[in-house]
């Protein structure tokens, strides 16, 4: 019965932390844009030149 005067606060103390981390993620925008890490991803090339286009543009081309 003694041990629950132990855990009882160790456990609440414990969700007072986590509640706090979470309402400081929300506070900080961590969850502002979740799709848009994912989709910035996949279409990124478009956001700069093609590199490879710029890099044979000063070649002619090969003629056989």
């Amino acid at each position: 019965m003694m041990d629950y005067f132990f855990l009882i606060p160790v456990a609440l103390a414990l969700g007072a932390i986590a509640l706090g981390a979470f309402m400081w993620s929300l506070r900080n925008g961590q969850y502002d844009d979740l799709a848009g890490a994912a989709e910035r991803i996949l279409f990124e090339h478009r956001d700069r030149p093609d590199d490879t286009a710029s890099a044979h543009a000063d070649k002619p081309p090969h003629r056989d």
